[in-house]
């Protein structure tokens, strides 16, 4: 009986301890597309949860063409510094890990791949502003010690890393694992996290040995502030969003008090200025954009002949064929985008100033002005004086010719509230 109680005291003492010790679950992470400002926070935010929680492990599911340096930078230190081990998976099939994904991918404590995937291509490539030959090899010799000094921390292939940067080489997941650039290829993420269970890495806090086999993974998304911030850091929904803005304020300029067009065309060069933060802005494009939007206003104000319309039309074509000036696909505008944008911009304004024309040609249909034209009848005999009924209403009127009473007449003109009539 003593030895029960003294077993049962012991189950209860050391309950707690055990509970404590227990490895908490795994947090996966999908990110997709340009590294850039939005998907570096999403990450940093999301290694921060994972320490905070005491997760096993941060599973960074990475499928990118490539994207900003100083991006890549910020997730490279954050993967560097953390207490919870990190692992890059590139995938699903089809997907890469191309320059700056390079160098994210052999910062992390397993680097992985999944079947039919590559990486490679990290040439730094200028952005914004042209390099010249000199700028170009610091940044290449910058890149080269970065990556270098990465992959030889993680004990990986920095001969390869090197040549991954200086001659853009790119590999398949196989050639990868053979030249030992990652630990391993997984078809899946639990074929992966069942690989990588008992295997010991050394992260921020010292050496840890992973617990994944059979743990609970957890799917993280990206919330919706940070999905709308990536949509609009897209060259295209920018681009997009500064036409809508100027669209915006242009009504709101033309029609005062309208209020929601002057809102909304506000938040649109907002959300359109704030992209242009993270993206490679030709100013002289930009220029070029705003010169033809002050064109098009000017046709409305002076009459040109369609010599400022043709100018403006010129004008935002070749402004927007320079804004974003990049090498990377992924920084530059469809010419998708831009066609239709330039022709609705000229069809937006060519329908303004003819509807403004239009009403300015158009005959009043209101006031004394509107009833110059209209035919009545006389009640009166009418000469120097007499009364017409007019438009449902009794007025008086004068003639230069003799009208008899019950006479069909015209209005030539209104003088002070007293029309001019005639047969």
């Amino acid at each position: 009986m003593l030895k029960k109680i003294i077993l049962l005291s012991l189950v209860l003492f050391f309950t707690p301890f055990i509970v404590l010790t227990s490895y908490a679950d795994i947090i996966a992470i999908k990110t997709e597309g340009v590294v850039n400002p939005v998907m570096s926070e999403f990450i940093l935010k999301s290694i921060d949860e994972a320490e905070k929680e005491k997760a096993s492990a941060v599973v960074i599911e990475l499928d990118t063409p490539g994207g900003l340096d100083t991006s890549m930078r910020s997730i490279v230190k954050k993967i560097t510094s953390s207490e919870v081990p990190v692992i890059v998976y590139v995938y699903p099939s089809g997907a890469r890990a191309a320059s700056a994904g390079v160098f994210i991918t052999l910062s992390a404590h397993i680097a992985a791949m999944a079947p039919e995937t590559n990486i490679g291509a990290a040439h730094p490539v200028g952005v914004g502003d042209k390099m010249d030959k000199t700028m170009s090899e610091k940044a290449a010799n910058d890149a080269a010690a970065y990556i270098k000094s990465i992959a030889e921390k993680r004990g990986r292939n920095a001969e390869w890393a090197e040549k991954a940067v200086r001659e853009s080489v790119s590999i398949t997941e196989n050639e990868a694992l053979k030249l030992k650039v990652i630990d391993l290829v997984a078809a899946d993420l639990k074929t992966l996290l069942e690989s990588v269970d008992q295997k010991e890495v050394e992260t921020s806090s010292g050496k840890h040995l992973l617990k994944t086999k059979g743990v609970k993974v957890v799917h993280k998304e990206m919330g919706l502030r940070h999905k709308i911030l990536d949509l609009i850091s897209d060259p295209n929904v920018a681009y997009l969003l500064m036409l809508l803005g100027f669209y915006g304020i242009f009504f709101e300029m033309t029609n005062p008090g309208a209020i929601f067009p002057g809102v909304f065309g506000a938040i649109a060069l907002i959300l359109a200025f704030y992209s242009f933060q993270t993206l490679p802005v030709n100013y002289a494009g930009l220029l070029l954009i705003i010169l033809a939007i002050i064109l098009f206003i000017l046709e409305i104000k002076i009459v040109s002949y369609g010599v400022l319309t043709i100018g403006g039309i010129i004008s935002m074509l070749i402004g927007s064929l320079m804004l974003f000036e990049s090498p990377l696909p992924f920084f530059k505008l469809s010419l998708k985008v831009i066609l239709p944008g330039v022709i609705l911009t000229a069809l937006f304004f060519f329908l303004t100033i003819r509807l403004a024309l239009k009403a300015y040609r158009q005959k009043p249909t209101t006031g004394a002005e509107g009833l110059v034209g209209l035919e009545g009848k006389a009640r009166t005999d009418i000469h120097n004086e007499g009364l017409v009924f007019i438009h449902g209403e009794i007025w008086k009127a004068w003639s230069d010719e003799p009208i008899k009473a019950g006479e069909k007449v015209i209005v030539e003109k209104v003088e002070h509230l007293k029309l001019k009539v005639r047969r």
